[in-house]
């Protein structure tokens, strides 16, 4: 067997662990499974990663490409910003992760984290008013919510929804909470006439 440097092994283990906590999330995955995975002592894993959350946090790092999102006009922001996060396999594996481990602290707070860099900042950026971080945060929690629906529940309707359709669905549900209530685009409703 050829011995592999301490750098080699940590890069084993780290994709080792990457790939079983995606696949099974933080609590079904052992020290032992990774160590197996990465073929090393699983006193190493410890001895390079500390703790099982440690190497999790280190392995699940969720991030998003900015630019597409900046090369929109503001109108098509919501579908694009749908488009983006749907059009990558890693995000839902990292996210499903960071889901499935956020009954532990560290985990929830990087949880928390994510949704704060990749779901409210990027929108927030784009606004105006003083409302702008109210918008931001309604839009976040739509997405939120449709990534919930698809990946975690697996809500067979939105699951077998033609993508294109979905985007445009979603898209324009971003729009409106981008615009805001008194927005070119919401629906606000009318008082009823007088009796």
């Amino acid at each position: 067997m050829v011995r592999r440097s301490g750098e080699a092994t940590r890069q084993e283990i780290r994709a080792a662990a990457a790939r079983l906590f995606r696949e099974r999330g933080f609590a079904r995955t052992s020290v032992r499974d990774i160590a197996a995975q990465a073929v090393t002592n699983p006193a190493l894993v410890i001895r390079h990663f500390g703790t099982k959350e440690l190497l999790f946090l280190d392995t699940m790092q969720f991030t998003i490409d900015d630019e597409p999102l900046l090369d929109v006009p503001l109108e098509r922001f919501g579908e694009r910003f749908v488009e983006v996060l749907l059009s990558d396999d890693d995000i839902r594996g990292v996210y499903l992760a960071l889901v499935r481990g956020s009954n532990e602290a560290q985990i929830r707070a990087r949880l928390q984290a994510v949704h704060e860099r990749t779901f409210v900042e990027p929108v927030r950026a784009r606004l105006e008013g003083p409302d702008a971080d109210v918008r931001a945060r309604i839009a976040a929690a739509l997405v939120g919510g449709l990534l919930y629906a698809l990946w975690v529940v697996e809500d067979e309707g939105l699951v077998k929804a033609d993508r294109g359709e979905l985007i445009a669905h979603y898209g324009a549900l971003l729009q409106q909470a981008l615009a805001g209530p008194t927005g070119p685009t919401s629906h606000r409703p009318t008082a009823a006439p007088p009796r």
